[in-house]
C-alpha cells in the first residue's frame, strides 16, 4: 500500500501482524499465529451462511493461484516501489496515478470474487458468521491491495465480539491505520481512540491520532492528543512528534502551544539545531522589546545556536554598543568569525568601532557602579544597572549579588531582574538555583524564562566531564 509520509502507522505492517498476507511469513510470526489459532474459540457458522461462504472461499483460494492475478499483483508492487522512489511532485503524481491504475486493474480481475464476498457478508447474521466473513474479507482485501475490503474484514471481526479480548484494541488500531490511509479521518479517530482506550500503545498510535486531527484542520484537538502522548512517553517521546507540535502550533497561530512544544524539544533533545529552532519560535511568537530580546539572545550565545546574520544584528542592537560595549564587541567579533557578518559592512564596522572605543572607560566605571549599588540608599535601577554591567563583562558572581540587592528595592522590575539573576546563576554553574529563579518569572518574560530553565535543567542532567 502507498503510505503517507508523516507518522509511522499501523496499516504498514498489517499483513505480518495478522499472519494472513498473501506472501510468505517469517517463522516467528507463523508460530505466534499458530498459538493464537489454538487458543481461539470454535466457530459454528449458521446454515444460511455456509453456502455463500464456501463459494466465496473457494473462489478466493483459486484466485490466489491464478497467473493473471499474480501478474497484476506484481504490477501493483512495482508501481508502489516506483512511487516510493519518485523524486519531485510531477514524478510522484505520475507514479501515484500508475499505482492507482494498477490497483484498479487488479480489482477488476477480482470482481467476481469481490461479488461472492459481498454475498457472504450479506448472509452473515450471527457473531460466528461475522467473524468468519471478516477473515475472508480481510484476506481478499490483502490479495486485492484493497484497503476498504481489509477494513471491512477487520471491522466485522471486531463487531462479532469473537476476538480474544487482548486483540480488540490491536484490531481497532489496524482499522484506524487503514482509515487514515483512506483519508477518512473521523473514522480513523474513532478507531484509534478505541484502541488507546483499550490500552494499545505501540506503533506511534498517539502520533497517528494527532495527525488524523491535523489533516482534518482541527489543530487544537490534535495538539492536545500529541501533548498527552509526549507526556506519556516522557524522556522517550519521539523528537519528530515534538517538532510536529511546534510546526502545527506556529502555523495555527497558537503561540503558547508553540512555546510549550519548543521548551519540551530542548529539554529532551538539546542540540544546537533544536536550540536555534526553539529560540526562533519564542522570538517570532512574541513582541519583545530590546530588554527582553537580549536575554533570549544571550541563551543563543550560550548554546552556540546562531543560524543567520539576523541573530547577530538583533543581539548587537539589543545590547547597544553605547550601553554594553563589551558584550556588543564580543558578538560583533563572533559574527565576523562565523562568516555571517562582514567586517566591511558599514553597520558592522560602525558597531565595532563604537564598542571598542568605549570599553576602557566603561570598565573603569565598574568600581563606582558597584559602590553606588551597594550603598544603603541605592535605588533598584542603580543596583540593576550595575548587575547588567558585570553580567555583560562575564562576572556572574558580582552580577548575581547586585541583582539580589536590586530585588530588595522598591519599584524593581522583578521579572527582568529575576531573569538576569537566573542567567548569572547558570553562568556560575548553580543550575538548581537558576531553575528555581526562572520559575518565579511572570508576564511577558515567561517563555524566555522557560527556555532558560530548560537549559539549566539540561546542564544539571549532563554527565560530569
Amino acid at each position: 500500500m502507498v503510505r503517507a509520509p508523516l507518522f509511522a502507522r499501523t496499516a504498514m505492517g498489517l499483513a505480518l501482524a495478522l499472519g494472513v498476507a498473501a506472501g510468505g511469513l517469517s517463522a516467528p510470526v507463523m508460530a505466534k499465529e499458530k498459538e493464537k489459532k489454538a487458543e481461539a474459540p470454535k466457530l459454528a457458522p449458521s446454515k444460511a451462511f455456509i453456502a455463500p461462504y464456501t463459494a466465496a472461499k473457494a473462489a478466493l483460494d483459486a484466485a490466489s493461484k491464478r497467473a493473471d492475478v499474480t501478474e497484476a499483483r506484481n504490477k501493483v508492487t512495482a508501481a508502489e516501489n516506483a512511487y516510493r522512489s519518485a523524486n519531485g511532485k510531477k514524478a510522484r503524481d505520475e507514479s501515484r496515478a500508475a499505482y492507482d491504475a494498477s490497483v484498479a486493474a487488479l480489482s477488476a480481475l477480482l470482481a467476481p470474487e469481490i461479488d461472492l464476498s459481498d454475498k457472504a457478508f450479506a448472509a452473515a447474521t450471527t457473531p460466528d458468521d461475522k467473524f468468519i466473513a471478516g477473515q475472508l474479507g480481510f484476506s481478499l482485501g490483502q490479495l486485492a491491495f484493497d484497503k476498504l475490503l481489509q477494513r471491512r474484514g477487520l471491522q466485522s471481526m471486531v463487531d462479532s465480539g469473537k476476538l480474544p479480548p487482548g486483540d480488540v484494541a490491536k484490531f481497532n488500531y489496524y482499522i484506524g491505520g487503514l482509515s487514515y490511509d483512506l483519508k477518512e479521518y473521523p473514522a480513523a479517530r474513532t478507531a484509534l481512540q478505541a484502541a488507546i482506550a483499550g490500552g494499545y500503545t505501540e506503533g506511534n498510535i498517539d502520533g497517528t491520532l494527532a495527525d488524523a486531527y491535523f489533516n482534518d484542520n482541527l489543530p487544537a484537538d490534535g495538539l492536545k492528543v500529541l501533548q498527552a502522548g509526549i507526556e506519556k512517553r516522557g524522556a522517550a517521546a519521539p523528537e519528530d512528534w515534538i517538532r510536529k507540535g511546534i510546526v502545527v502550533a506556529y502555523k495555527s497561530k497558537m503561540p503558547d502551544q508553540a512555546v510549550g512544544f519548543s521548551t519540551k524539544l530542548v529539554q529532551l533533545y538539546p542540540t544546537q539545531e533544536n536550540w536555534s529552532l526553539a529560540i526562533a519560535v519564542v522570538r517570532d511568537s512574541s513582541k519583545f522589546q530590546n530588554q527582553e530580546n537580549i536575554d533570549l539572545l544571550r541563551l543563543m550565545l550560550r548554546t552556540n545556536s546562531w543560524s543567520e546574520a539576523r541573530d547577530y544584528f538583533e543581539y548587537i542592537q539589543a545590547a547597544d554598543p553605547r550601553r554594553l560595549p563589551g558584550e556588543s564587541l564580543k558578538v560583533v567579533n563572533l559574527g565576523i568569525a562565523s562568516g555571517k557578518l562582514q567586517a566591511s559592512d558599514p553597520s558592522v564596522a560602525d558597531a565595532k568601532s563604537i564598542a571598542a572605543g568605549r570599553i576602557t572607560a566603561d570598565k573603569a566605571s565598574l568600581v563606582g557602579l558597584e559602590r553606588d549599588a551597594r550603598a544603603p540608599a541605592a535605588t533598584a535601577a542603580t543596583a540593576m544597572a550595575a548587575g547588567d554591567a558585570f553580567l555583560s563583562y562575564d562576572d556572574p558572581a558580582k552580577a548575581a549579588e547586585l541583582y539580589a540587592i536590586a530585588l530588595t528595592k522598591p519599584g524593581v522590575d522583578t521579572p527582568r531582574v529575576l531573569t538576569r539573576l537566573g542567567i548569572a546563576q547558570v553562568d556560575l554553574g548553580k543550575f538548581a538555583d537558576a531553575e528555581a529563579t526562572f520559575a518565579k518569572v511572570t508576564g511577558a518574560r515567561t517563555p524566555i524564562a522557560q527556555l532558560w530553565s530548560a537549559y539549566a535543567k539540561s546542564k544539571l542532567a549532563a554527565p560530569a566531564q
